[in-house]
């Protein structure tokens, strides 16, 4: 029997599997679309079809995803399957950092987080994924009660920072970039993946979306 299969977040997916490669984990990869945030009830469907596909190959299931606006029905899930999640409500927390996005959460609520992932993918994730492109009305109702962008960037890079401006500029904010790299992510991960047993596996890739 394999040991552990990561199920992650697209959103996350270049960063853990770089942290996979980095630290040298013997585990399989299996992503499922970021797009699912745009309906939170749908990760949850995702997820039991595949965790419950992927139990009787796997000692230990490790989803990467936060709570994600599943209101709650992620965690019996995981106590359905036998899963562990990583600790947060979402990747800006463990980007950021618990005490650092508690922090900003409290002196400016009305923060619109960005990552290096949706800066990429803003336009099919937001425009398109809300109907931006085709009721531009939506922008107002649905951002009007933001006052500025966060960028908590995981790698510096020019092109992304641009594009970052050019989506603050859209919504009518003040962008703030703020270097976090993976924040908690890495040792999140780390906490729940280190404590498997060893056994010998195939590298690891990510498996399907």
């Amino acid at each position: 029997m394999n040991t552990t299969a990561l199920v992650i977040c697209g959103a996350l997916g270049a960063e853990v599997k770089d942290i996979v490669e980095r630290r040298g984990w013997d585990v399989d990869i299996y992503g499922v679309s970021a797009l699912l945030h745009l309906y939170p009830s749908r990760i949850v469907d995702e997820l039991r079809e595949k965790l419950h596909a992927l139990r009787p190959n796997y000692e230990k299931l490790i989803v990467v995803y936060g709570e994600c606006g599943t209101t709650g029905k992620l965690e019996p899930l995981l106590e359905e399957v036998g899963a562990a999640r990583l600790r947060g409500p979402h990747c800006y927390e463990m980007y950021a950092g618990a005490e650092r996005f508690a922090q900003i959460s409290d002196q400016r609520p009305g923060t619109f987080f960005l990552t290096d992932w949706l800066v990429r993918n803003f336009e099919r994730a937001v425009i398109r994924g809300l109907g931006l492109d085709r009721d531009p009305e939506l922008k107002t109702m649905l951002f009007g009660n933001y006052e500025a962008v966060l960028y908590l960037r995981q790698v510096p890079n020019p092109r992304l920072a641009e594009k970052a401006r050019g989506i603050a500029g859209y919504l009518g904010l003040p962008l703030e970039i703020e270097d976090v790299g993976l924040g908690e992510l890495e040792e999140r991960l780390a906490a729940l993946v280190e404590g498997a047993s060893p056994t010998t596996q195939p590298a690891a890739g990510v498996r399907g979306g």
